[in-house]
């Protein structure tokens, strides 16, 4: 089995349905047979950072509304990540363009590291304050999981995975992606949204249970028996 996931570096509710599918994967029977695959999607991808902003005014200006409100938002989703385990550090948070972070993580995937990248530069983001912006600081970074440094800057400096992030955003547009986590099991169905835990393990369990029916046993020897009806017993 098969599953896409669309979502944004910084975007805090997929850092949230990242957890709460793991949960559920992570339950799952067959899970050594699901294939997870991590796709690009840039909430804002002509955002540029303003050098030393706060987090909580450039939500504040994406959402035009007081910076006030911007830090209530970030509080709410502070709450919301506490409850699978997750400290978001908001203050420490550095506004990011995350196109150079979504071509490292498609750099790790050719490195068979997609996840543990992803993994890395959403903790980086949300739990460290580290600068996302910064190409060093990303090369770091996919050092500590595995990559090659001198790999990986090269890519990021050539652009080499740049078309495939505007491939994932080009197919996340076809087949009508809203807004991110999204979740596509096997190109059946989808779950948008950061769900419950229990939703995912639903899916999981009905798409295995479609794609490996319990064959119908052919019948090689028909006897006296009791009908469903109770009609001969």
């Amino acid at each position: 089995m098969k599953v896409e996931i669309w979502s944004d570096v910084v975007c805090p509710f997929c850092y949230i349905g990242k957890r709460k599918f793991e949960k559920a994967l992570g339950e799952f029977a067959h899970r050594a047979d699901v294939e997870v695959e991590w796709k690009s999607f840039q909430l804002t991808p002509n955002f540029v950072p303003v050098p030393g902003e706060s987090i909580h005014a450039s939500l504040a200006k994406k959402k035009g509304v007081p910076e006030a409100e911007g830090r209530r938002m970030n509080d709410y989703m502070t709450q919301v990540a506490k409850e699978v385990g997750l400290d978001y550090q908001f203050d420490k948070a550095i506004p990011a363009n995350t196109f150079l972070a979504h071509q490292l993580i498609h750099f790790g995937a050719h490195q068979g590291r997609q996840d543990a990248t992803k993994e890395r530069l959403m903790a980086a983001y949300y739990l460290e304050g580290q600068n996302l912006n910064d190409l060093d600081t990303l090369v770091r970074l996919g050092t500590e999981v595995g990559l090659d440094p001198a790999a990986a800057r090269q890519a990021l400096e050539a652009g080499t995975y740049a078309n495939e992030v505007r491939r994932d955003e080009y197919e996340a547009q076809q087949i009508g992606v809203q807004g991110v986590p999204f979740f596509v099991f096997d190109d059946k169905y989808a779950v948008s949204g950061a769900q419950p835990s229990e939703v995912f393990a639903e899916v999981l369990a009905k798409v295995w249970d479609e794609e490996h029916p319990r064959a119908r046993p052919a019948v090689v020897a028909d006897g006296d028996s009791c009908a469903l009806d109770g009609s001969n017993c």
